[in-house]
């Protein structure tokens, strides 16, 4: 699974920190890795530095293999607490589609098969 962290020119993320978060992410979504190709993490200060509350936005994009993207967000007066929360969003999203999609696989369908 491939993580790549992007920010807008509002936030300035160093590189020891956008490995930080690459390895907090590969490690919160570890049980997903040999079926999510990518996740792209995107970050961004929605106000443009000027602090009016839930400033900075994370929004995560996971790529299952042969699935459409799953995308959530999270808004959040830190940089670290946007991305905790979506990275939170994003495990439960994936663990619900998951589940979901293995259940249809497993059921017989009403004709039997």
């Amino acid at each position: 699974m491939k993580v790549q962290v992007n920010t807008d020119t509002n936030v300035d993320v160093h590189e020891a920190r956008s490995d930080e978060i690459t390895a907090e992410i590969a490690q919160s979504l570890a049980r997903f890795e040999d079926r999510v190709t990518r996740v792209e993490v995107h970050l961004g200060n929605e106000s443009a530095g000027r602090p009016t509350g839930d400033d900075f936005r994370c929004l995560i994009e996971a790529r299952p293999a042969g699935m459409d993207p799953i995308a959530v967000t999270h808004h959040a007066a830190t940089l670290t607490d946007a991305l905790s929360g979506a990275t939170d969003r994003i495990e439960a999203r994936l663990t619900s589609t998951f589940e979901r999609k293995e259940g249809h696989e497993s059921r017989d369908t009403i004709r039997g098969h």
